[in-house]
């Protein structure tokens, strides 16, 4: 089930809202739990048995962490439960990459391949996972408390707003919130508003500039247009898509009286990939930051081993993306930049480029990226990333030309324009707002009825 679906729309989120606001309040968590869980398993309820079992693994160790008598018991719980979440998220998301490298070197030096049978990756497990194990290390570091009841901090991992694709929240940030939060008028309007416009951001703009992004990637031998044409639709349509679901899940969350923090701060307008990695899917970012990163050494062990730790936290961020090459390469691209950006600001100084130059840098080097993050396999990001560079000649894809359709560059044109606009227009809005949203919502929602859902690209990570 998806938010953008009519069976969201229209059965799930006003069954799920009648029963949140007429039960009492002492059952609402009981009640978030039902329903995520079976918004979980419309899919695949047998997934729904992976999701239950991290949860009551992670609440009893986190437990144990807290009871331990001395600091290598909590040590050992503390790698038990990290060491048991990521050998979940292994099985589910690397098997199938594993054994198909190792084949491919296997059949290099002329041996059979091994037999595999294909594991079917359980939705939204990368962000649940990570879930777990941020509460076991603020546990263990003495940062929250554990949960004392287990269906409020199964509720915090199966809430669904943000259950299959995030934001990525540390359970400490809502604790509190499961314990007592705030539900008024006018909380439940600015949710509305917040998810109406997250809807129309996935439904009119990043669902419309989708085939672009499809044709363009797929073409065998694409030109200077095609290339240039699917980098910045795909461009678009992440950030919309993404930024989309994340507007939808905060809303939906201010709907229940949760606070979530926001997840994107106008990333298209970054000076430096520094930068952009401040401002696109921010809780992410801090997720690495203070899981991996630090851990790591951080910039604690001098200059060389900070820009090791800078890539090694990217790299591993694209793995965490997806079981691919092309993950691992872009992660490497990232990281690879981070520390090219934090050794030159140590040279520079106080040397900038002019903001309109140093926007567009940055934004050339993360369509560079997304090319990478996009393609299917490393040859078809060459394909692309070559005819960007204008080796594929000028000449255009027959499937492209047919996919340009007006409205689709219409659109295009369109979410170019907002996503470079936004803080202006967010100044400008509170007193329209409704006014704008309203209808724009009523178009999407038409749109929707009158086609094919399409999921969230985030959700096959």
């Amino acid at each position: 089930m998806v938010f953008s679906s009519p069976l969201f729309l229209f059965a799930f989120l006003p069954l799920f809202l009648a029963c949140y606001y007429l039960v009492p309040a002492g059952w609402r968590s009981a009640t978030i739990l039902f329903f995520s869980y079976l918004f979980y398993a419309w899919w695949r309820p047998e997934f729904l048995l992976v999701l239950a079992a991290v949860s009551c693994a992670t609440y009893g160790i986190a437990l144990a962490i807290e009871a331990a008598a001395s600091p290598q018991a909590r040590r050992y719980w503390l790698t038990l439960g990290v060491c048991g979440n990521l050998a979940v998220l292994a099985y589910f998301k690397y098997a199938n990459f594993g054994i198909e490298s190792f084949n491919a070197a296997l059949s290099t030096i002329g041996i059979a391949p091994l037999s595999m049978t294909q594991i079917i990756l359980p939705i939204g497990v990368s962000f649940y996972i990570f879930h777990a194990i941020s509460y076991l290390v603020d546990i263990y570091r003495g940062e929250a408390k554990p949960a004392r009841n287990l269906v409020d901090f199964s509720a915090f991992i199966a809430l669904f707003p943000h259950l299959v694709a995030g934001p990525v929240l540390r359970y400490h940030l809502l604790a509190e919130q499961f314990r007592s939060r705030v539900h008024s008028p006018e909380r439940f309007a600015r949710g509305c508003l917040i998810f109406m416009a997250g809807f129309c951001k996935k439904v009119l703009i990043a669902d419309s500039v989708a085939p672009l992004a499809d044709a363009a990637f797929a073409s065998h031998a694409p030109g200077l247009a095609d290339a240039w044409l699917g980098a910045g639709a795909y461009t678009v349509q992440l950030f919309f898509d993404f930024s989309g679901y994340s507007d939808m899940a905060i809303g939906l969350a201010l709907m229940l009286g949760f606070v979530f923090p926001a997840n994107f701060n106008d990333p298209y307008l970054s000076r430096s990939i520094t930068e952009f990695w401040k401002r696109w899917h921010m809780s992410l970012s801090n997720w690495l930051r203070e899981y991996l990163y630090v851990p790591l050494g951080g910039n604690r062990h001098g200059t060389a081993r900070t820009y090791l730790n800078l890539f090694l936290t990217m790299l591993l961020g694209g793995l965490w993306h997806g079981a691919a090459w092309t993950f691992v390469l872009w992660g490497a691209w990232h990281g690879a930049i981070l520390a090219a950006e934090r050794l030159y600001d140590r040279r520079a100084g106080t040397i900038a480029l002019p903001a309109p130059v140093a926007v567009g840098k940055t934004l050339l080097l993360v369509m560079i990226g997304w090319v990478l993050f996009r393609a299917a396999d490393l040859g078809g990001a060459m394909l692309m990333l070559g005819g960007m560079a204008g080796f594929g000649g000028t000449s255009i894809d027959p499937a492209v030309r047919l996919a340009a359709t007006p409205d689709r560059l219409a659109m295009l044109g369109i979410g170019t324009l907002l996503a470079l606009s936004l803080p202006r227009l967010r100044q400008a809005a509170p007193a329209w707002a409704w006014g704008l949203v309203l209808p724009l919502f009523a178009w999407a929602v038409a749109t929707l009825l009158a086609q094919s859902h399409t999921p969230f690209l985030y959700f096959q990570f």
